[in-house]
C-alpha cells in the first residue's frame, strides 16, 4: 500500500506564482496517481504573497478524495524571515501545518545548500558550521509557531562531512528539545537527489528520535508535481526496516497518528 502523506512541497518552486487552479490541480492529480491521501502545500515563506487560502479551499472542494493542507515552510532567511514569521502569525488560524527550517549560516547571506557550494564546504570547519546550523534551528523553536522541523540534518547536503562519531552526538540535544517542545520531524526523500545521496535525517538520527518518541511526517520536498512522493517505494522499505508503523497527520496544527500498512 502506498505511503499516505507527503507534507513538504513547493507549488511555486522558487518564485512568486499566485495560487490558481492551473498551478495547484496537477498536485492533487499527482497525489491521486501516487496513492497519497494527504498533501501539504509548504511554499517558502518568502513567497507567501502567492499563497491564496480561498484557492486552496476551492481545490479541496474539487478533490474531496485528497486531504489538502494549507502550509508554509518558515525559514531563517535574513532578508524575508521576519516578514514571513509575521505572515504566519497573521494567518495561523488558516494554516494547517508549519515547517521550520534553516538554510542560512549567519553571517553568510547566501543559502548554504546551493548546489554550487560543494567545493567551498569541503574546506569548511564542518563541526563549527553544524553548531551554527543547530543554533539557527534552536532560534526557530525559540520563536515558536512551527509544527515540524524539515530536513533536520540539511547541513550534510554536500556530502563532504562524515564525522567518525556520527551525527547523533551533534544533534542529540536538539532532538531532546524537539521532544520537549512536542514537535515532529520529517523523513524526507529529497536527500537522495542531492550530493549526500541519503534521506534526511540520517538513519542513526531517525533511530535516536524513535527512542525518545519523536513523531515523524513523510516528505519529498517536491518543487514540481512530478516529484511528489518521489522515491516513496524506497522510503517505505526504509520505514519497514526501522519498524516505523505510524506517522503524524495534521489539521489546523492538531496532530494525530495514523497507521502505516507496510505489508
Amino acid at each position: 500500500m502506498p505511503l499516505p502523506i507527503d507534507y513538504h512541497m513547493h507549488p511555486q518552486a522558487h518564485s512568486v506564482k499566485p495560487y490558481t487552479p492551473e498551478l495547484l490541480q496537477p498536485w492533487a492529480d499527482a497525489a491521486r496517481k501516487q496513492g497519497v491521501k494527504e498533501i501539504a502545500f509548504t511554499d517558502h515563506d518568502r513567497y507567501c504573497e502567492g499563497v491564496n487560502f480561498d484557492e486552496i479551499d476551492k481545490l479541496r472542494a474539487a478533490n474531496p478524495d485528497v486531504k489538502i493542507l494549507a502550509g508554509i515552510e518558515l525559514d531563517n532567511d535574513p532578508v524575508s524571515g521576519k516578514a514571513g514569521r509575521q505572515w504566519v502569525e497573521k494567518n495561523w488560524d488558516r494554516l494547517d501545518f508549519v515547517l521550520g527550517s534553516a538554510h542560512y549560516l549567519p553571517p553568510d547571506p547566501v543559502m548554504f545548500d546551493k548546489t554550487d557550494r560543494v567545493e567551498e564546504f569541503a574546506k569548511k570547519d564542518m563541526p563549527s558550521a553544524c553548531v551554527t546550523y543547530i543554533a539557527e534551528l534552536e532560534g526557530m523553536m525559540d520563536r515558536g509557531g512551527v509544527d515540524c522541523l524539515a530536513h533536520l540534518d540539511l547541513i550534510k547536503i554536500h556530502g563532504v562531512w562524515h564525522p567518525a562519531e556520527g551525527l547523533v552526538p551533534h544533534f542529540k540535544p536538539l532532538l531532546e528539545r524537539i521532544k520537549r517542545e512536542g514537535l515532529a520531524i520529517e523523513i524526507s526523500t529529497a536527500g537522495w537527489r542531492k550530493p549526500v545521496g541519503e534521506q534526511y535525517p540520517h538513519v542513526d538520527l531517525i533511530r535516536a528520535a524513535q527512542q525518545i518518541g519523536i513523531p515523524f511526517t513523510l516528505a519529498s520536498d517536491a518543487h514540481s508535481h512530478a516529484q511528489l512522493a518521489e522515491e516513496y517505494g524506497r522510503l517505505a522499505e526504509l520505514l519497514r526496516q526501522l519498524g516505523i508503523r505510524e506517522v503524524a497527520s495534521y489539521e489546523k496544527h492538531r496532530r494525530k497518528m495514523i497507521p502505516l500498512d507496510l505489508g
